[in-house]
């Protein structure tokens, strides 16, 4: 569970996901259900076969005990997953510390926590303390079911009953309780912590509980640049310039939410480190596209390419200024924005594509970035599901169903070259790299996003 959470942190597919629509309470349940029933399964057949093959471990104790026993475990084990999660960014790292943890939980716990509920003198209230390291909750448990079995077998009567828990040296009732508050309190946690992080809907924010139990409303459509006292120098500011943003403040004035995309303003500073002063990324960039304009960004190194971009699809918000999405604020509505959006942040696509992909897109409007996204090295697929599981996967996130969804699936399939021969029901890792890429595309167009972000990475020398 831990290695598939920090998987897809680390390949970015959750910030991916969230950005075809995806939000976060499906997200949870969906992932938590699915550990839930791969868990259930699992500690069923280990009841199951351990009774059948005669272990009095499972006949003698009451099944009832033991279901109950297991579920409030899996439950802390799914949310102890999501916690831990959290902590951490690399799979290799998570999988050694996720080993780590279980092996050594498992030997401490029969070398030296048993020690410590055998000893009569040693306080039960430290005992209590340990327990809350959910490893040493499920060898208490084992130990209290294993010790009534012993007990119950060697005097030819019944195991652990449910009377048995008011027993003063049994542990189980404690047990219980320990892990029921501490799975509530983990998944909070948990959440909480998955919130203030940087996921893809926005940078994080440590009062996020607050703020979400007030409704946003994006404020209505009016130029940042009045109010802002940085304004940019006039004497650096190109005629071209200055006319776009007369357009802008016009546009902002008249209320106009019919552009596709409107830049007021918009203004990125990261501070400074190690006594560095801040970095200003961009500086105060005002744009009107409208809709069904293909338009492209081109710029050396530090341009503030990468930080534009990282800003319109939600990765960071701007220091000052805003920009909208079809009337959509990103610094309040991304959620909204992202069901209208469509981003393709793979690197070094196939160049047949633009042609297409500007024509048959220009009912809406493209945003292409040709540059360096290293903060958006993304990746929208599972090594593991075929192309079409995918398409059929990214275009639910849209709300297509029925003959629709299948419609689109295979349109997509066919526009990128993925359908005749069976291809498109192969598992994605068989692909080629450039295969890849013509699926991630694909995924990108599905559903008809309004506004639709591709990076195009090619080198060109310039000329004279």
């Amino acid at each position: 569970m831990l290695t598939y959470l920090v998987y897809e942190k680390q390949q970015k597919l959750k910030i991916m996901m969230k950005m075809q629509g995806l939000k976060d309470g499906p997200y949870w349940m969906i992932s938590y259900g699915y550990f839930f029933v791969l868990s259930v399964v699992y500690m069923t057949f280990f009841v199951f076969f351990g009774s059948l093959i005669g272990l009095n471990f499972f006949r003698v104790n009451n099944y009832g005990i033991q279901i109950v026993f297991f579920f409030v475990y899996i439950n802390l084990q799914i949310a102890f997953a999501f916690f831990v999660a959290s902590f951490f960014s690399s799979v290799k790292i998570a999988t050694v510390i996720g080993y780590i943890y279980v092996f050594g939980s498992g030997l401490l716990g029969a070398f030296l926590f048993r020690f410590f509920i055998e000893d009569i003198n040693f306080s039960r209230g430290w005992i209590l303390v340990m327990e809350i390291v959910p490893g040493f909750s499920l060898y208490r448990g084992l130990y209290e079911l294993g010790q009534y079995a012993f007990s119950g077998n060697a005097m030819g009567a019944t195991g652990m009953m449910w009377e048995n828990l008011k027993d003063p040296i049994n542990g189980m009732r404690d047990i219980l309780i320990v892990m029921t508050v501490e799975w509530a309190l983990m998944l909070v946690l948990a959440f909480y912590l998955d919130q203030v992080s940087s996921i893809g809907g926005s940078v994080g924010n440590p009062l996020l509980f607050f703020r979400c139990l007030q409704k946003k409303h994006a404020p209505p459509l009016q130029s940042s640049f009045a109010q802002q006292n940085h304004k940019v120098a006039v004497d650096m500011e190109k005629a071209d310039v200055a006319q776009e943003r007369q357009v802008v403040e016009q546009l902002l004035m008249d209320c106009n939410a019919n552009q596709a995309i409107i830049c007021d303003n918009l203004r990125k500073v990261y501070p400074g480190k190690d006594g560095n002063p801040d970095k200003l990324a961009v500086r105060g960039l005002s744009l009107a596209l409208p809709k069904g304009q293909c338009f492209g960004m081109l710029g050396p190194n530090g341009a503030g390419k990468t930080s534009f971009i990282s800003m319109m699809v939600g990765l960071t918000k701007p220091t000052s200024g805003t920009a909208y999405a079809h009337g959509m604020d990103i610094r309040m509505d991304m959620d909204g924005i992202y069901t209208n959006m469509g981003v393709c942040p793979q690197h070094e696509y196939l160049l047949q594509l633009i042609a297409h992909l500007a024509i048959s897109f220009l009912s809406h409007i493209t945003l292409s970035y040709h540059g360096n996204w290293s903060c958006l090295k993304c990746s929208l697929l599972w090594e593991t599901l075929t192309g079409k599981e995918h398409l059929f996967f990214y275009a639910r996130l849209k709300n297509l169903q029925g003959a629709a969804l299948v419609k689109a699936v295979n349109d997509s399939l066919k526009s990128v070259n993925l359908f005749h021969g069976g291809v498109g029901d192969k598992q994605v890792g068989t692909y080629s790299g450039g295969m890849k890429r013509r699926l991630s595309v694909a995924i990108s167009l599905i559903g008809d996003p309004k506004v639709f972000f591709l990076f195009l990475c090619f080198k060109f020398q310039p000329f004279l």
